[in-house]
């Protein structure tokens, strides 16, 4: 599966490196690319992951998943 979720709340370098590194963590993500300046990431996983995964994984990096 892929999926593309808009992050709330990255600013920097930092902030795209934590949410990356969050989403990578999660069973069954193979990749993730986080635009920064678009406020994206974009996950690819061998499993479906529901948007309530993915909405914990980024409210506990500190984030919002808009």
């Amino acid at each position: 599966m892929e999926k593309e979720l808009k992050v709330n709340g990255m600013m920097c370098v930092n902030c795209q490196k934590h949410v990356h590194d969050a989403l990578a963590a999660m069973a069954g993500v193979s990749a993730v690319d986080v635009n920064l300046e678009k406020g994206t990431a974009k996950v690819t996983a061998d499993r479906e992951i529901s948007q309530d995964e993915f909405k914990k994984v980024i409210e506990d990096a500190g984030y919002e998943l808009a």
